[in-house]
């Protein structure tokens, strides 16, 4: 298995890069190209993702479209989102070739098993750029796989240059000519016991993506979400946050976020989702307990305590020490 590439609770570097150019895809998704203007750019893996920050003060999470061990760019994929809250239509119709601005060094809360005896990829609209790039790997190691993309329409079905070099291993549906959605019951039951299961996509294709895989092995079912299954909850008791780099200790009440309280105090943390689905917020646990309320961290990894998204989570104990 891939070991996840370093979290931002352990890079703090941001990456310094230049838009090289944008590309369509669809009518609404654009790749965006970036190449560093101070040296070389970090490593990836497949289902690794960066943030990007922008000119507004926003900084967004994007899966990166190719995984290398000495990458001489990064390719992100965006789709415009109409219902975007400054991200998406800032890259759209703001960003512009020649730009500069910063990327956090590549995280990879969504790894793949290279090793699995099968893969089952599926994806849904925008969520085909993590798994294109799983795909891209499978296919360089000879490995055997799947991949089922769905979208609403044609039109909206991306990257297919691309996914014609996979020949039969690729299934298209479209929701318009189908006159339903994809059943993922079926694909999952065809699979191989023993097979790994990866997808990213829209919220009822996850929904669904949970119920068709629930027997199966869960270190074997890997998903990525684009927003989270439920809102970010604050409530509960509550507790103190002791920063240890310079012992200052901060009171969260009920009602607000640990990030609310570092930002209100002037502590610089990045953010991105706000929801506990991205991973940019991540921070080191040094002591207490947390009470987990993201969607990015394993079952293992929440419990060995030892970092914890400060967007969301809270704290099952007094206080809380971060490594801030």
């Amino acid at each position: 298995m891939n070991a996840a590439l370093p979290s931002s609770a352990a890079t703090g570097a941001r990456l310094q890069v230049r838009l090289q150019s944008v590309s369509y895809v669809t009518r609404d998704i654009q790749v965006f190209e970036f190449v560093s203007t101070s040296g070389a750019l970090p490593a990836t893996t497949p289902g690794a993702h960066v943030d990007v920050h922008l000119g507004n003060g926003i900084t967004r999470s994007y899966s990166l479209l190719q995984a290398d061990a000495s990458p001489e760019r990064y390719l992100v994929g965006v789709k415009r989102d109409p219902n975007s809250r400054g991200g998406s239509r800032y890259m759209h119709e703001q960003l512009r070739v020649g730009a500069l601005l910063e990327l956090s060094g590549p995280r990879n809360h969504f790894p793949l098993v290279e090793d699995a005896a099968h893969t089952v990829l599926i994806a849904g609209g925008i969520g085909i750029t993590p798994i294109l790039c799983m795909a891209e790997r499978l296919e360089a190691l000879g490995a055997s796989f799947e991949l089922w993309y769905a979208s609403r329409s044609r039109a909206d079905l991306g990257f297919l240059p691309a996914l014609a070099r996979f020949g039969e291993r690729v299934r298209l549906h479209v929701d318009e000519e189908a006159g339903t959605v994809l059943d993922l019951v079926p694909v999952v039951a065809a699979a191989p016991e023993g097979s790994h299961f990866y997808c990213c996509g829209p919220a009822p294709m996850l929904a669904a993506y949970e119920a068709a895989t629930a027997d199966r092995a869960p270190e074997t079912v890997h998903l990525e979400r684009f927003g989270a299954s439920q809102p970010v909850a604050t409530g509960g008791d509550g507790f103190v946050v002791q920063l240890a780099r310079s012992g200052v200790e901060l009171r969260v009440p009920a009602g607000a976020t640990i990030l609310q309280v570092l930002q209100e105090n002037g502590v610089a943390v990045d953010s991105s989702c706000e929801a506990g689905i991205c991973g940019c917020c991540e921070v080191a646990v040094l002591e207490g307990e947390v009470d987990h309320r993201d969607e990015v961290l394993t079952a293992s990894q929440r419990a060995s305590n030892t970092s914890m998204m400060v967007c969301c989570s809270r704290a099952r104990c007094e206080r809380l020490v971060l490594d801030l």
